[in-house]
């Protein structure tokens, strides 16, 4: 994405980069025997990947009272396999190939907002990245930080609460809906 960004790739879609990725990774690392059916089937796999268990239920009390949309780095493709995967109940997908530009580029969150016919202010941005939420923040929205512990792995790394900067902190998306009275 950072080649992208800086120009030294034209706009190449997140399936593409993933598998640019690959591609690099195996020759690195000497690795041979992925065909090219192989490669593909890798780069989708992101297609199938499970949702956290607080996510269906969550997401469903928020779309309640809220439009509920996606705002991924992934292209629409992989975004919308993986909600049917999943069974995720998003109202609107978004994706970082609308604007064609990956987060945390403002042009993301503002063409987000500009999408759902909003104010980046009328929209409050949920991740558990914290840099996603400070890009966010800067073109004027809330946020709020949902912690996901295991979400690279248990050798860790991911990001935890606390988040003070953020306008709402939670421990899941069952605990987000608590708290924004769902």
């Amino acid at each position: 994405m950072d080649r992208v960004r800086r120009g030294e790739l034209p706009w190449t879609n997140f399936d593409r980069l993933h598998r640019l990725s690959l591609d690099q990774v195996l020759l690195d690392l000497d690795i041979e025997g992925f065909d090219m059916a192989a490669r593909e089937e890798l780069t989708i796999a992101w297609e199938r990947l499970p949702p956290w268990l607080d996510s269906v239920p969550g997401l469903k009390r928020l779309s309640r009272r809220f439009t509920v949309a996606t705002l991924s780095n992934g292209n629409r493709s992989q975004q919308t396999a993986l909600i049917r995967y999943g069974g995720l109940p998003f109202q609107r997908l978004l994706s970082a190939e609308d604007v064609r530009h990956y987060k945390p580029d403002p042009e993301v969150y503002l063409g987000a907002a500009s999408a759902l016919g909003l104010e980046a202010n009328q929209v409050m941005m949920v991740a558990a990245h914290k840099s996603d939420l400070r890009a966010a923040q800067a073109v004027g929205m809330r946020t709020a930080f949902v912690e996901r512990p295991l979400e690279k792995g248990l050798g860790g790394g991911a990001d935890l609460l606390p988040d003070p900067l953020a306008d709402l902190q939670a421990t899941d998306f069952m605990d987000l809906a608590d708290r924004l009275g769902c």
